[in-house]
């Protein structure tokens, strides 16, 4: 990989998890935000991820060596082998967003998006050259998870789904190949646990530590269900759960406890405050 150009776009929590996956694979990766400002702290917040990788011994070379691959920028300017949309979960921002971009990518290279449920016959819409793009699904925190969703649409050829399991697995990754359906698989069976747990929550059946507890203990999860959207983001994963509504039905309506935590501000993480409360 170390001759290969790459772009993501978007520097929150996401978007820098994904570059600091591609630098960390040998890549070199432009960094990309509307502002200096957000381009600054995305790439701060690389260089931090970075350390803890040397520290880790999860890397060779030095933090310096590695973040000299890195460059931060306001605009995509091309070309690129690779370029990752990390953008809000917005239909519309997101189509504007691909649009642009797609003229950075070389020819034969790979445009895609990290959506979690939009789907990807929708983004490919206002694209000229669909079989190259397709949904590469990383999962929050992206340096400590495993698992990548390549997401494959009606129009996307084989080697382009190819070319993106390689990506995955030279990110120490493992791909699993989906097809274009509302939440995909992970978001789709995700959010359905989540949201049972909150409607469990507001019914008082249990406290949020003992729903977890219940999943962490006897079947195993990970994280519980309810530390995991505070984790995404309680305004995420009503986003996502107002797309699944609105396409696989009412069994993914959102909760009114759900509406009104967001209401509120209660964001999770992020906000300091969600089904848990979060210091710095």
């Amino acid at each position: 990989m170390s001759e290969q150009r790459t772009a993501v776009v978007g520097a929150g929590r996401m978007g820098t998890g994904i570059a600091h996956g591609l630098l960390l694979a040998g890549a070199h990766v432009t960094l990309v935000d509307s502002t200096d400002a957000y381009v600054a702290r995305g790439v701060e917040a690389v260089r931090r991820m970075t350390g803890r990788s040397v520290d880790k011994g999860a890397t060779d070379g030095t933090v310096d060596e590695i973040m000299g691959r890195l460059s931060g920028a306001t605009a995509a300017q091309g070309p690129f082998d690779l370029v990752v949309e990390a953008v809000p979960e917005d239909p519309a921002l997101k189509l504007d967003v691909l649009s642009s971009l797609e003229p950075q990518v070389r020819e034969g290279g790979l445009l895609a998006s990290n959506t979690s449920s939009i789907s990807i016959d929708e983004l490919a819409a206002g694209l000229r050259a669909p079989a190259r793009f397709l949904g590469m699904h990383f999962f929050n925190p992206v340096p400590a998870s495993s698992l990548v969703e390549v997401v494959r649409g009606s129009a996307t050829d084989q080697d382009a789904v190819a070319a993106a399991r390689g990506w995955v697995e030279a990110m120490g990754k493992t791909g699993i190949v989906v097809a274009d359906s509302p939440g995909f698989a992970s978001s789709r069976l995700g959010v359905a646990i989540g949201l049972e747990a909150i409607r469990m929550l507001a019914e008082g059946v249990a406290s949020p530590e003992d729903i977890d507890q219940a999943m962490v203990l006897g079947y195993r999860f990970p994280i519980g269900p309810l530390r995991l959207t505070d984790l995404v983001g309680l305004d995420v994963r009503l986003g996502i759960a107002e797309y699944l509504a609105s396409t696989l039905g009412e069994r993914f309506e959102p909760p009114a406890l759900m509406r009104e935590m967001v209401a509120r501000g209660e964001l999770g993480q992020k906000s300091g405050r969600g089904f848990y409360t979060w210091d710095d």
